[in-house]
């Protein structure tokens, strides 16, 4: 039976990364659905179940390679904001951060300097701020 799945499987786009999410997801929509008894939590489930399976069997390996790296891209750069806005949180007693009213380039100044004048690193506009 084993050699029979791996022969059928051959040629195929298999698990990836977004079929990996895609299964999460439904697995909290079913949860959501069943502790909330709204029906269109479980037929949103049903239909990523459809399409989960559509690209775990598919033989367009090119179209399911470029979606899985689309994903992956997307992962990558909520990753990155996570990891920014977590190093952010952790600077917030000792630093003050503004954006620049031009380029919009975030800048960090230290707190507890009154009124000051931050030059942007990017486009140097000045501007004046509380710290």
């Amino acid at each position: 039976m084993r050699e029979k799945f791996m022969r059928f499987m051959q040629g195929r786009n298999g698990v990836d990364d977004l079929s990996k999410a895609l299964n999460v997801v439904i697995l909290v929509l079913l949860i959501l659905s069943i502790f909330t008894g709204w029906g269109f939590l479980y037929a949103i489930a049903f239909l990523l179940i459809i399409y989960m399976y559509f690209r775990v069997f598919s033989k367009n390996i090119p179209k399911r390679y470029a979606e899985n790296q689309k994903y992956r891209n997307f992962r990558y750069d909520m990753t990155i904001k996570w990891n920014n806005k977590k190093k952010e949180w952790a600077q917030r007693k000792v630093y003050r951060f503004y954006r620049c009213p031009i380029c919009k380039q975030k800048v960090r100044v230290p707190r507890g300097r009154g009124k000051i004048c931050i030059t942007c690193p990017k486009c140097r506009t000045e501007f004046v701020k509380r710290s």
